[in-house]
């Protein structure tokens, strides 16, 4: 079950106590909270993550929502990358965000973390209670199966592949016009030079 945390500088009792799948919404948002179930789960020994395959070892009964939503996503073995995108459009992390926006830690718009929510994270990293996957992700893992399965979903984020194709076909470009004048080349004389492509 997902330990709840509060900071310790509220005085009136007025701050709500945020659980460890609050502060990883505040800190990644939807990918963040499936990435820590997942740990969470694997590290207690309720699921198995092998060659980015997920599946549920055990009869364990969680108590947190996302969990057993997750457990649910994952009857048999499934691939990482479809159980994440299950869980982030499960109601279950509907409602963390729906909670987090009540709280006004997250915009209602857009469900970005606001200001409040960034110093509430950050106040929380200070005291050294959150887990390092949920502030850093599973790069913050040591090196085993679990981080391996889970980074090797991540795709390139839509902006920068494109970036890089549009990069790629300007080095195609400076090449094919380097290669269409052999004279240009520095290689002289057109008899090649034994090294090309």
């Amino acid at each position: 079950m997902a330990r709840a945390y509060r900071r310790s500088g509220a005085r009136d009792g007025s701050e709500q106590m945020l659980d460890l799948y609050e502060y990883a919404y505040l800190a990644g948002g939807r990918q963040r909270v499936a990435e820590s179930v997942i740990i969470s789960l694997a590290e207690r020994g309720v699921v198995s993550l092998r060659a980015a395959r997920l599946r549920a070892v055990g009869e364990a009964h969680p108590g947190h929502p996302v969990e057993r939503a997750l457990l649910a996503a994952c009857p048999r073995s499934m691939r990482v990358q479809d159980v994440i995108e299950a869980l982030g459009d499960s109601r279950e992390v509907d409602g963390i965000a729906d909670r987090l926006v009540a709280l006004r830690l997250v915009s209602s718009r857009r469900r970005r973390t606001t200001r409040a929510g960034r110093r509430r994270l950050a106040s929380a990293i200070s005291e050294g209670s959150l887990p390092a996957y949920v502030r850093e992700g599973p790069a913050a893992l040591a090196p085993g199966s679990v981080r391996y399965g889970l980074l090797s979903t991540r795709a390139v984020p839509d902006g920068l592949g494109r970036t890089l194709m549009r990069m790629g076909r300007v080095l195609d470009d400076d090449r094919a016009d380097s290669t269409d004048n052999g004279s240009d080349t520095g290689f002289g004389g057109g008899c090649g030079s034994g090294g090309g492509d």
